[in-house]
């Protein structure tokens, strides 16, 4: 531990998460005043996008919130894993988490806290202070019937009977509770439509974990508390097919009774809001923040993929981040936040030093002076009792079940098969499929290979494997054994197999949007890049940057499942087909065969928002600025909010020599997705080009941090650091990186 350790910047300090909370929804309430605590907590603190990770899937970001750390460090991989003591499966718990979460490093340090609800949560860690597990509130009897906790879901045990008490039943949601939300709720036939039961149950669990942290913030001395909100996730899964403006498939009657659900649960998140920030008083610096967000409007899928955790279709990359307190600005916004971030943050305001083996940073920019942040290896190393329990602690079985029930019923997984070997495996699949999805994500295609190869192997028919093995090897610069799989898969999608009957009658809940068949017939997955990255010294054209596509979880099929809907419209293979030809041209260097294939994918369906990111990217590769200039405007109208199409402007601008749009391009882009080396890179670009050569070089080496293979950005900083002022030994530092790294390339060209 460090000898000198700074003051701490809070007395005390409240994390919130709201699961799935998303500006795009709440700016419109905002600005209806509607949402009025939280328009006074923005105004006196900071505001901005939290980006997520892929793949997005809340057990896994949730951890990474509480870690600052990826997947691939904390562990959770997904929602279920095998259960070594009794076989079979179940669902991801508190011990399956490997590494320390805040609240375990803040009990190792003496602190009392505070945790409720946290996914993967039980069982409840034995922590300085109280925690209660995320199967606390669930209702596992029906009204007129005792309703025992869950062993395990409450530290201490001696309080346990105390918060059994606080918790309400779905039973306990009376007419005057729904009416707000629902007016024309006596409308509903109950026997034919769950909404109702749907929305008691969602209310009502998040009620009682919000009696549990009241209870605490009255009853207990504190320093830190985390309590964890699903609230808005379950009711826009089950209800944001309802939400206005009112989609294609969708039964006007029902969309008049369930078109306001959405809009009520933000606002009364906001209620909660106002009592937690009341009771923890001025001097508790707040944190309010989101995994990620939910499509809300046009980019709203048209079904769900028949395949585990299908719902993350519905999920947005971006979530909210909000703070006040002391030594934070007031009334200002923050870009690139991340949700690896937070707990970095936290450990500075309490003056603890952050693990070098952390994935976030502190965001320095929320303070009104630059804080004091001090490092150790690791606080995996640390001795002392930190409140984890040991990995082999054993899940009762009925908690494990009343999980896996909420996750089934979400649609988040399928209903256990009752042959555990089959379930084993499934598990096994999906939690290396997800494994290998974050290597990628962060950069480490060596590592996701071996994942993706057997994969594949074994499951040949499955899409989704073959689509991110062809990323893969061309993220390792084998482009032909990418192509090879993205040919067959065009060949299959090109003679589909006859159809199958159907599968079963589509349940007519309001809980969950309802399964599709899934059928490749949109855009394919590209998680990350997959251009090659730029090469090209300072002295020559601006080089090419990737423009990531949409990933397999964005994608949907042609048909609206939701509840109240049906089709037997068959969607239109081509836009799919001819995408991923226009990829393979692409790659192959042929622009005109890649240009003329993404051209005819257009003209079967023009909305795809990443489709005219790539017929950007040709257009750049054949110098038509213009064209490309309209293709990454087509892809801003689609989604504001997409980094890769600022990017895709920042490389326009540069070439149009308008410098200084340029910066601004680049800035939006990385303040949207701050782990984007390539806009870190043409920022620097744009910035050296107008002499502001130190804040240049930082962005390259931003940039370098991220990528450090990128050899465009080692060519730069050689360059600047030459110039008078600059480092010489840096320079010769970086004009060595650089030759080595083509020598490594024309090695590999040459194998």
């Amino acid at each position: 531990m460090c000898a000198v350790m700074p003051e701490p910047l809070a007395k005390k300090v409240l994390l919130i998460g709201w699961d799935a909370a998303d500006w795009k929804v709440i700016n419109p309430l905002l600005d209806q005043g509607l949402m009025p605590t939280l328009d006074d907590f923005i105004n006196h603190g900071v505001m901005g996008n939290l980006a997520t990770l892929r793949p997005i899937l809340s057990p896994m970001l949730w951890n990474s919130i509480a870690t600052g750390k990826r997947a691939n460090k904390h562990g959770i991989h997904g929602f279920m894993e095998p259960d070594t003591q009794n076989g079979g499966i179940r669902p991801v718990s508190s011990t399956s988490r490997k590494v320390k979460a805040i609240w375990n490093i803040l009990t190792q340090r003496g602190y009392k806290t505070h945790v409720l609800g946290w996914f993967a949560g039980h069982p409840a860690e034995p922590i300085n202070g109280i925690s209660v597990s995320d199967l606390y509130p669930y209702a596992t009897a029906p009204p007129d019937k005792p309703w025992a906790l869950p062993p395990g879901a409450v530290h201490p045990e001696s309080l346990r009977d105390t918060f059994a008490e606080l918790r309400m039943h779905p039973g306990d949601v009376t007419e005057a509770a729904i009416l707000p939300w629902i007016p024309r709720a006596a409308e509903i036939d109950q026997e034919k439509d769950k909404g109702l039961l749907s929305f008691a149950k969602i209310l009502s669990e998040n009620c009682s974990i919000h009696n549990a942290a009241t209870w605490i913030l009255q009853n207990e001395p504190w320093d830190f508390l985390a309590v964890y909100y699903n609230g808005i996730d379950h009711f826009c899964h089950g209800f944001m097919h309802y939400h206005p403006p009112r989609m294609e498939g969708i039964p006007e009657e029902r969309y008049e009774i369930y078109k306001d659900v959405v809009n009520g649960a933000y606002r009364f998140h906001d209620m909660m809001l106002e009592t937690l920030l009341n009771l923890a008083g001025p001097d508790a610096t707040v944190l309010l923040v989101s995994d990620h967000g939910f499509h809300s409007d046009h980019l709203r899928p048209r079904g769900i993929p028949a395949e585990p955790a299908g719902p993350a279709v519905q999920h947005r990359p971006f979530g909210i981040f909000c703070m006040k307190g002391a030594h934070v600005q007031q009334d200002e916004r923050i870009y690139g936040a991340t949700l690896l971030d937070v707990t970095p943050t936290i450990l500075t305001l309490f003056g603890l030093p952050v693990g070098a083996d952390m994935d976030g940073r502190v965001l320095v920019q929320a303070f009104d002076e630059a804080p004091e942040i001090t490092r150790i290896p690791s606080w995996e190393q640390e001795p002392g009792e930190c409140g984890m329990h040991p990995s082999d602690l054993r899940m009762d079985p009925a908690a494990a079940q009343a999980v896996l029930q909420q996750f089934v019923a979400l649609g988040y997984v399928q209903p256990p098969s009752q042959d555990q070997t089959k379930a084993v495996a499934s598990a096994v699949r999906e939690a290396n499929y997800n494994l290998a999805r974050d290597y990628l994500d962060c950069g480490r295609p060596d590592d996701a290979l071996p994942l993706l190869e057997d994969l594949a192997k074994n499951d040949p028919k499955q899409t989704r494997f073959q689509m991110h093995l062809a990323q893969c090897y061309l993220a390792l610069s084998r482009r032909a054994d990418a192509k090879q799989i993205l040919e067959a898969l065009i060949i299959a999608d090109l003679n589909p197999p006859e159809p199958e009957a159907a599968k079963g009658e589509q349940g007519d809940q309001a809980a969950a949007v309802p399964e599709t068949e899934a059928q490749p017939t949109e855009m394919p997955g590209i998680e990350t890049p997959i251009i090659a990255v730029p090469e090209a010294p300072p002295q020559t054209a601006i080089p090419e940057a990737p423009v990531e596509a949409q990933s397999p979880e964005a994608q949907a099929p042609d048909t609206p499942a939701v509840e109240g809907a049906s089709s037997t419209k068959q969607a239109n293979p081509r836009p799919w087909a001819d995408l991923l030809m226009g990829v393979i041209h692409f790659e192959e260097g042929n622009m005109e065969a890649a240009l003329a294939s993404l051209l005819k994918a257009e003209q079967s369906d023009p909305r795809l928002p990443n489709l005219h990111l790539r017929i950007g990217e040709t257009y750049l590769r054949q110098k038509r600025t213009d064209d490309a200039d309209r293709a990454f405007q087509l892809a801003l109208d689609i989604d504001g909010d997409s980094p890769e199409a600022h990017l895709g402007l920042a490389m326009v601008r540069l070439r149009q020599r308008r410098n200084e749009e340029a910066a601004e391009q680049a800035l939006l882009a990385v303040g949207l997705q701050h782990f984007l080396p390539l806009g870190h890179f043409y920022l620097g670009v744009a910035l050296a080009r107008l002499g502001h050569r130190q804040r240049a070089m930082l962005a390259f080496e931003t940039c370098l941090s991220m990528l450090p293979g990128l050899v465009a950005a080692h060519r730069w900083l050689a360059a600047l650091h030459s110039q008078p002022g600059g480092d010489l030994d840096k320079a010769v530092r970086h004009r060595s990186l650089y030759a080595q790294l083509m020598h490594q390339r024309k090695t590999r060209a040459q194998a």
